[in-house]
């Protein structure tokens, strides 16, 4: 479930100690194939987006980085060590 070079799929940041399997496509859509994610990267992902959203538009790193939710997201969880966990607020 780990890449190589064990970073997070999403943000790029190292891997902690507990690492998600996040399905690029969701499973209730027929995905398999799986990334490595930090869980609170994994919880804002599906705190923001769908599935149907995740499913027709943001099956790439790079459409769901450009989403203003996941960019503001991605610059706050930066500098933040691998193993940081926060409450996720869910989309109203």
């Amino acid at each position: 479930m780990t890449d190589g070079a064990g970073r997070c799929w999403l943000c790029g940041r190292p891997l902690g100690r507990r690492v998600e399997a996040h399905h690029l496509l969701p499973k209730s859509r027929g995905g398999r194939e799986t990334v490595p994610v930090h869980p609170i990267c994994h919880r804002t992902l599906h705190a923001t987006l769908s599935n149907a959203e995740l499913a027709r538009a943001y099956g790439e790193a790079d459409a769901l980085r450009a989403h203003p939710g996941i960019a503001r997201f991605l610059l706050w969880i930066a500098d933040k060590p691998p193993d940081f966990h926060a409450p996720t607020r869910r989309r109203r």
